[in-house]
């Protein structure tokens, strides 16, 4: 039985353990699908090159959809690292988006959706990176997950202690603004994982695409803890 077959029989004997990543009301929230792929053409280079004017489409299109969060990005290849060198300018550089992203106001709050500790937390502050992140181990009858929070702001490293112990649905963190989270539309960039690698604070939430099947055999889908409705086209 492979790692993600682990993780999909222990969740399945046990819903009930499985809290809540962001507030979410499946009776009156709205989600909308939000695309970065080259198959969206209202999302132009102009546009998610400059962080205020990608900011502004983002809001905008929540708000045409009457929508609390845009959502999606589990292995979507996506066209807007090309705003980063951070992301590579290789003949292959890294466009495969390997986590969920929930898209939203800075200073919507996060949750941790199981039990664990705090494994690692980091200020990966260069341009188009994670920014504030915090990482959280979790037993899970044996099978160790990790879970990633990307773009947080500042504040939600304060007083952080590796070791320490999260309960699920205790308030985390919250997202960052464009000038503390990488330089993004705020959002929380959401990713599980089986082996961090030696990696602290930190691990690729994109890839190459030739990479695919390595990060995927590590990276479960995190929609099997959000549990999401489906959103909007």
């Amino acid at each position: 039985m492979t790692a993600t077959q682990q993780l999909i029989a222990y969740l399945t004997r046990h819903v009930n353990v499985i809290g809540k990543v962001v507030d979410f009301d499946p009776l009156t929230d709205r989600l909308c699908q939000l695309d970065f792929t080259e198959a969206n053409r209202d999302l132009t280079e102009d546009i998610y090159r400059n962080t205020a004017e990608f900011t502004e489409w983002v809001n905008q299109t929540l708000h045409k959809n009457n929508a609390r969060y845009g959502i999606g990005g589990y292995f979507e290849h996506r066209t807007i690292y090309a705003r980063s060198e951070h992301f590579g300018t290789s003949d292959e550089p890294r466009r495969l988006h390997l986590g969920i992203d929930i898209w939203a106001k800075a200073g919507t709050k996060v949750y941790a959706p199981l039990s664990g500790t705090i494994h690692s937390f980091k200020n990966n502050d260069n341009f188009g990176d994670y920014g504030p992140t915090i990482i959280l181990q979790h037993n899970l009858n044996g099978l160790t997950l990790y879970s990633l929070y990307g773009h947080l702001s500042k504040k939600s490293l304060s007083g952080l202690k590796v070791g320490h112990q999260i309960a699920p649905n205790q308030l985390l963190a919250t997202f960052g603004n464009s000038t503390e989270n990488g330089h993004w539309p705020p959002h929380l960039h959401f990713q599980l994982m089986f082996d961090l690698e030696g990696m602290v604070g930190d691990y690729p939430g994109v890839c190459r695409f030739s990479e695919k099947e390595k990060y995927k055999a590590n990276i479960p889908d995190p929609q099997l803890i959000l549990r999401f409705p489906d959103a909007l086209n």
